[in-house]
């Protein structure tokens, strides 16, 4: 299982596999024609409280994965999602996030490497 995460701003790659937006919003600037999306997972984002409180500090990203993946046991649906295109090849998570290595898309990846 190959599961990556970019940002959605870089152009798409050969190599992507399965194209998924993990955010709530639609990313500013971003036509749906250039995102290439098999598929935008809104239930897989955190929620809006708790990306408020983090504000993407990296201090605080320890904290911020628990709590992400204690939201996340309420969104099984979006997990199951995620699951079936990972299961089936290359997974790309994509996020507007400047910092991907601290976002709710790497504690995603994480998450599905684990399994």
């Amino acid at each position: 299982m190959t599961v990556r995460i970019r940002r959605i701003y870089e152009d798409p790659e050969s190599t992507d596999g399965a194209r998924v937006l993990v955010d709530r919003l639609w990313p500013r600037g971003i036509s749906k024609e250039r995102a290439q999306l098999d598929s935008w997972c809104k239930g897989a984002a955190p929620s809006t409280e708790l990306r408020r409180w983090y504000r993407h500090d990296p201090d605080r990203f320890e904290e911020f994965a628990e709590r992400y993946r204690d939201e996340l046991g309420d969104h099984p649906e979006a997990l199951d999602e995620l699951r079936r295109y990972a299961d089936a090849g290359s997974l790309t998570l994509l996020t507007a996030t400047k910092s991907v290595e601290i976002s709710h898309a790497a504690v995603l990846r994480q998450l599905l490497r684990e399994e």
